[in-house]
């Protein structure tokens, strides 16, 4: 899955363990409105978006307590700002299983048993230091001793830390104390070629175990996307997954997924040098955006010119834009959208 994404060429043998160290791949976001808008704009360059992407190892049972080298891979996992799981949801006598069977769900429950284990560890050994200051009657401390307690038995009955229904100091604590169970997560099933469409009895047990979890799950046979991502011709990869019976290749889905799942968006700059892309989160303002380019945008910023994309593609230039006023001047408190195509004003 993770070569389908990167085309990094990473190990991916018929044994346990083949991973060690993470593998780390930039990605490109696939962007239809940064080829359109190239289009109009005829630049030197065009370049999109990109998403940092980690494959860590799987783990297996005994993790937390550090079997086969769990404690090295969950503090990867401890890096990262969301989970895609890849579960296993193929059957295959030639590529072997750490527990002799395809059970998609027992996997799953494996890999979320062993990061609650050690996000109750974590947890235990921040409430000791929380009830010695809680010693002093500080309201501050008090509070911090009721949280952790609360995320302590939850925890304890199976309910990851994002499942939790918490309050702001909550949801800070939970963030400081970088939980691996709180974090973001995505499932991908990885099924056999005919199953990429409707899926099989896995994907349908899989799905059923996962339905209160309110979490995205795709289809991907991560074995065709591999050969896909390495076909060199636009219209040959085409070709390819519409014999699969889809419309794009599934890594543009996941890419996609992971993008929502991160509350990210994207706004354009769009002049005669290059069309670019730029990654923001949702809710961001426009100093803020600004400071995605260059730290002095942000400190120096004076206000914002923004076009709708929609008007950029429908009037067809900056100019025409300009003419049908169409092109806002936004200050300070100016929340970016998604597609904005922006220019900025500074001074330092």
């Amino acid at each position: 899955m993770f070569n389908a994404l990167t085309n990094a060429k990473a190990l991916a043998a018929n044994y346990p363990f083949a991973t060690k160290e993470p593998n780390i791949g930039v990605i490109t976001v696939p962007d239809e409105r940064l080829t359109a808008l190239a289009k109009l704009v005829k630049p030197q360059k065009v370049l999109p978006t990109t998403v940092e992407i980690v494959d860590i190892a799987g783990l297996i049972k005994g993790a937390s307590k550090g079997e086969g080298l769990g404690n090295q891979f969950l503090a990867n996992i401890r890096e990262v700002d969301a989970i895609a799981h890849v579960v296993r949801c193929f059957e295959n006598e030639n590529i072997v299983h750490v527990d002799g069977s395809i059970d998609p769900v027992r996997d799953k429950e494996i890999i979320d048993t062993e990061l609650i284990f050690k996000d109750l560890e974590t947890l235990e050994k921040r409430l000791e230091k929380y009830k010695k200051a809680a010693k002093t009657a500080k309201a501050e401390d008090i509070k911090n001793v009721e949280i952790t307690e609360k995320l302590i038995k939850e925890l304890e009955s199976g309910v990851s830390a994002r499942a939790i229904d918490l309050d702001e100091d909550g949801q800070n604590m939970v963030k400081d104390m970088m939980l691996l169970t709180a974090k973001p997560i995505l499932y991908i099933c990885n099924v056999d070629e005919n199953s990429v469409v409707n899926g099989n009895e896995h994907t349908t047990r899989f799905l059923e175990s996962v339905k209160d979890e309110n979490a995205e799950v795709l289809l991907i046979c991560a074995g065709i996307e591999e050969e896909i991502a390495q076909l060199e011709d636009y219209d040959e990869k085409l070709e390819f997954v519409q014999e699969m019976g889809l419309n794009e290749p599934g890594t543009n889905r996941v890419i996609r997924a992971c993008y929502k799942l991160l509350n990210l968006i994207t706004y354009f700059t769009a002049g005669e040098k290059e069309v670019r892309a730029w990654t923001i989160r949702e809710g961001f303002k426009a100093p803020q955006a600004a400071g995605v380019i260059h730290t002095d945008f942000e400190k120096g910023f004076i206000r914002a010119e923004v076009i709708k994309y929609d008007d950029y593609i429908k009037l067809g230039s900056e100019a025409a834009v300009k003419q049908a006023g169409k092109l806002s001047v936004e200050g300070k408190e100016y929340v970016v959208h998604d597609g904005d195509v922006m220019h900025f004003l500074f001074n330092v």
